[in-house]
């Protein structure tokens, strides 16, 4: 399969997964379990930043139009496609990630890093998402619960979704 419809097909998946069974969950108005995010998370290593920020608005976008938030989720997309690379580099190895993987993941990146890789940008997603979502930092130990225990949740479904999807090549 190729790499656009593998990631198109990732892309209309994570949304409907997202819209139709995450978006429906809420733990004690503190937990927010997000998962769409890794479709940027998983795009190519090569893509520009210029395109990843695209992909990373139109994803936000995409999700901002089913959930009525104006704009909040595409800012978060657009804030971890602009670091995505940053994280990249500072994580990459001296001669590059393995040159047969085009795409990060477990097999390419080894599991340290891409635990690392993952965890860093889901935190950045959502402190980026709560801060502009509250608008407040009148309670900031609610949003810092609040962001701690999304993210945890968050990772916990980017596990399982590479315990069930990643090949071992």
């Amino acid at each position: 399969m190729s790499v656009l419809l593998k990631n198109i097909i990732r892309f209309i998946l994570l949304i409907l997964f997202q819209v139709l069974v995450l978006d429906q969950i809420l733990i004690h108005q503190l937990v927010n379990p997000y998962l769409y995010m890794l479709f940027i998370l998983l795009l190519p290593f090569n893509l520009p930043r210029p395109a990843l920020q695209l992909l990373g608005f139109l994803l936000g976008i995409t999700l901002d139009m089913f959930s009525d938030t104006m704009g909040i989720h595409a800012a978060a997309c657009v804030f971890i496609a602009y670091l995505r690379p940053f994280v990249l580099n500072i994580l990459s190895p001296q001669g590059g990630f393995e040159v047969t993987q085009r795409t990060p993941s477990v097999t390419s990146m080894g599991t340290s890093q891409f635990a690392i890789y993952v965890s860093v940008l889901v935190l950045l997603h959502n402190i980026a998402y709560f801060c502009l979502s509250v608008f407040s930092f009148a309670d900031p130990l609610y949003l810092l619960i609040k962001i701690l225990l999304s993210t945890a949740a968050s990772l916990f479904l980017v596990l399982v979704y590479e315990l069930l999807f990643f090949s071992r090549k």
